[in-house]
């Protein structure tokens, strides 16, 4: 029987290590950043990250201009809602609309904003879409989470 036992340990134990080998090889997330319209919420991890440290300029003006953000729609009248992760609060956050400040930089994990702010030309804005990011650092960039907003009509 205490044969049978150890093998059963040993087995056990190699399955849970060959679970923890596989999963050491996965790459970590990135901390999440969402912006929720009334009932609709987008989330995104970000390519734009370099766990804490800077991120490269060349990198940032990639994902500003990426071809794959979340969007969500926007009319004037809404309130939006900016959450992001306490890891990305920590380092501080500002908002940016079309790669310009829009915000001061904050500690929280929570802000929010009229929708009327974002195609509104006084801010840059132009047409029926516009690029919100989420920036974290408050000197150097360590992240950048982006999203696109159209214009409900």
């Amino acid at each position: 029987m205490t044969a049978l036992r150890s093998r059963r340990a040993v087995a056990a134990f190699g399955a849970v290590s060959a679970g923890l080998l596989l999963l050491s090889a996965c790459n970590k997330p990135t901390p999440l950043a969402t912006v929720t319209v009334g009932t609709n919420s987008v989330s995104t991890q970000t390519a734009c990250y370099n766990d804490g440290k800077v991120v490269p300029p060349a990198d940032l003006a990639k994902c500003l201009t990426a071809k794959d953000m979340k969007s969500i729609k926007v009319a004037s009248d809404d309130t939006v809602r900016f959450g992001v992760d306490p890891s990305i609060a920590d380092k501080g956050w500002t908002i940016l609309l079309n790669g310009q400040p829009l915000t001061e930089s904050s500690k929280e994990t929570y802000r929010t904003i009229p929708g009327s702010v974002f195609f509104n030309s006084q801010y840059g804005a132009s047409g029926n879409a516009t690029t919100v990011s989420i920036k974290q650092g408050e000197n150097n960039v360590t992240g950048l989470w982006s999203f696109k907003f159209e214009k409900k009509s």
